[in-house]
């Protein structure tokens, strides 16, 4: 247990920014495992119509430092990809 003033605060930031950051990848998770689902059932456009949200929320994440900005490129770049692949 904390003891010290500054351990106390340092429990409730962390904390604070854990139910932040929660927030964050839940939300990330289940929009890409959406879009995935969508682009393996040949659901196109609700694929694409979904693509500007998957992107919103991934470079959100990257700038607040939930996930570094070459995993949001490669995540955006890979769905991308699928849709585009499912869509022939």
């Amino acid at each position: 247990m904390a003891i010290t003033k500054s351990a106390k605060k340092a429990i409730r930031q962390n904390k604070r920014r854990r139910a932040r950051n929660l927030l964050y990848l839940n939300k990330m998770k289940s929009l890409v495992k959406e879009a995935r689902n969508l682009a393996h059932l040949k659901k196109i456009k609700e694929a694409n119509d979904l693509l500007p949200k998957v992107y919103e929320i991934l470079d959100k994440a990257a700038k607040a430092g939930i996930i570094k900005k070459n995993s949001a490129s490669r995540k955006k770049s890979r769905i991308t990809r699928l849709i585009g692949k499912s869509s022939k």
